[in-house]
């Protein structure tokens, strides 16, 4: 029972929070005033305090260790953490707040094309992945396939990894990727 514009608003303060997002950076983004968009970033974090609190603490943890990890081990270093340049060290600790939550989106899905892919092999299936875009695949589908390769897409993506919430994937259909969404 939301609008639109509140969708799109939680969603930028959400991802752009992780990916380190300035307040000026979000008032932009949002087409709002620096001001207002201050006021959301502080409502944000008073209702998701515990998110504050992690994204503190990845940065925390690759200034102590040097690296960050993802949920599958894959590290990622940044000896820029400890720069004496503002600029370089400031990138690092956004980078460093990044990596470990699109790092792991990025392991998931690689996990999800890797299945996809033997499971198409395994049952003959002749269509084929032909892209990846953030959190989706694109299939070059036969219409004959449909069913099959829509049911195999959905339980590889959903089943790459085991989480604390549940992966669930929604799939469309069309002669073209805009026609699909």
């Amino acid at each position: 029972q939301i609008t639109g514009d509140q969708r799109s608003h939680v969603k930028a303060m959400s991802y752009g929070l992780a990916y380190g997002l300035s307040t000026y950076g979000l008032a932009q983004q949002l087409k709002i005033a620096p001001r207002e968009a201050e006021a959301l970033k502080n409502r944000y974090f008073d209702t998701f305090g515990k998110v504050h609190d992690y994204l503190e603490s990845l940065v925390a943890n690759a200034r102590e260790k040097g690296y960050t990890e993802t949920i599958f081990g894959r590290r990622r270093y940044f000896p820029a953490l400890h720069s004496t340049n503002r600029v370089a060290r400031e990138a690092a600790e956004r980078a460093a707040l990044n990596a470990p939550i699109q790092g792991s989106a990025a392991d998931i899905m690689k996990i999800a094309m890797i299945n996809v892919h033997r499971r198409f092999a395994a049952e003959g299936i002749r269509s084929k992945v032909i892209l990846q875009v953030h959190d989706e695949l694109v299939v070059d589908m036969l219409r004959s396939e449909q069913e099959r390769v829509a049911a195999i897409v959905t339980e590889c993506m959903e089943s790459a990894a085991a989480l604390k919430v549940r992966l669930v994937v929604d799939y469309g259909v069309g002669d073209n990727w805009l026609e699909a969404h």
